[in-house]
């Protein structure tokens, strides 16, 4: 499927890698970023090592999207990760271009799309740095185009694939330049007005919202209302202990 000239020229300043196979983008990345001397997207056609949160795996069939990105972010460790967020919204968005708005696609914290409830992309943010400093930032992005993978955890949410969901077939090369148009312009609006209007956009494609979730950290297991994110990108959940802020978490829409 071809995008038909409808999106954005590729960003301006930012630059691009397409390589036929690699161990992980997210690795890939890491080595080339000392030497990058602004924002940087290098892409996989086909990914051999892929990596998801927490250390786990990230399978990636022929056909699939993957991709980092390279910044160099302002701010500290807490404005980074809050780049998770602009990242969602951008996939999101490039679905949305180049499938149509009818696509039933939702954000789930803290940083998985969901497409027909099942699990579509994942995000996966590391940095280098020391002292409080990044002195990069990469942002891994996996999206099921073609396939899903067979693997799930008990109490995973089921992995679907754009292809399996609709019947659309998009290239990864296709997807790219719709992602980076779409990060580009979520981003520079963060730039621009902080993190408010970021929330807000969340928010109104999140998942669940309102809805009893958990939220599973190691053997800490959270069960509530879910009533938003705050400012600084935690889940906000109210329980039987009322009003809590959890930073960092494994969510279920159902108890593991």
């Amino acid at each position: 499927m071809s995008n038909g000239g409808l999106l954005a020229p590729w960003p301006r300043g930012v630059a691009r890698h397409v390589l036929d196979h690699v161990d992980s983008t997210n690795a890939e990345a890491m080595r080339l970023a000392p030497g990058l001397s602004g924002p940087t997207w290098i892409m996989a056609r086909r990914q051999t090592a892929g990596r998801g949160r927490r250390g786990r795996a990230w399978s990636d069939p022929p056909g699939n999207f993957a991709a980092s990105l390279v910044l160099r972010p302002e701010g500290g460790p807490a404005d980074a990760a809050r780049l998770s967020f602009v990242a969602a919204l951008a996939v999101y968005d490039a679905l949305r271009q180049l499938c149509g708005p009818q696509l039933n696609v939702a954000l789930k914290w803290p940083n998985d799309v969901l497409l027909n409830g099942g699990k579509l992309s994942g995000i996966l943010l590391e940095s280098v740095g020391s002292g409080g400093a990044i002195q990069a930032l990469v942002i891994g992005i996996g999206v099921n185009l073609a396939a899903a993978p067979d693997a799930v955890e008990p109490g995973a949410m089921r992995p679907v694939s754009l292809q399996g969901e609709t019947g659309l077939t998009i290239t990864p090369d296709d997807f790219l330049p719709a992602l980076a148009v779409a990060f580009d312009a979520w981003h520079r609006q963060m730039r621009d007005f902080g993190f408010a209007p970021i929330r807000a956009a969340w928010l109104a494609r999140a998942a669940m919202l309102g809805e009893v979730i958990t939220a599973r950290t190691g053997t800490t297991e959270t069960t509530g209302r879910f009533d938003g994110i705050d400012e600084t990108g935690a889940l906000i959940l109210t329980g039987p202990r009322g009003r809590q802020a959890i930073p960092a978490a494994d969510v279920y829409f159902a108890r593991p």
